[in-house]
């Protein structure tokens, strides 16, 4: 399914309306302001080989993680910005339960980028869930 505010601009999981994956770009913020943009120039990666790597087969074992989450000891916040078309809260909601002490919040208004859409905010979470 896609988001309501994408499929209004027209586009699409796989890169917008032709195919061109910056059209996405707006969709991982709240605000597309110019601190958002400026976020998204600087955070491209610029080692080909390393993004390459990162995917490559083999690269994760997602029963090895789970049996790893499933020991954590440590109480864990799960943070998900409600526009997040990259990890939409359902998306982070369903990972909660691969951890034995898991809070999730839900940042209004963040996109993949709460951090950036209401630093306020999202300091005030992760100060709160810290005490």
């Amino acid at each position: 399914m896609v988001p309501g505010r994408l499929r209004r601009a027209g586009g699409d999981q796989r890169g917008g309306r032709d195919g061109d994956p910056e059209a996405l770009s707006p969709f991982f913020h709240g605000p597309w302001d110019a601190a958002a943009r400026r976020h998204h120039a600087a955070s491209r990666p610029h080692n080909a080989e390393a993004v390459r790597l990162f995917g490559a087969e083999g690269a994760f074992d997602p029963q090895a993680t789970r049996a790893a989450l499933a020991v954590c000891g440590t109480p864990a916040l799960l943070l998900a910005g409600e526009f997040d078309v990259n990890s939409p809260p359902r998306s982070v909601a369903e990972c909660t339960g691969l951890f034995p002490d898991a809070a999730l919040v839900v940042q209004r208004g963040a996109g993949h980028h709460p951090w950036l859409d209401d630093a306020a905010r999202f300091v005030a979470t992760t100060a709160a869930f810290l005490q």
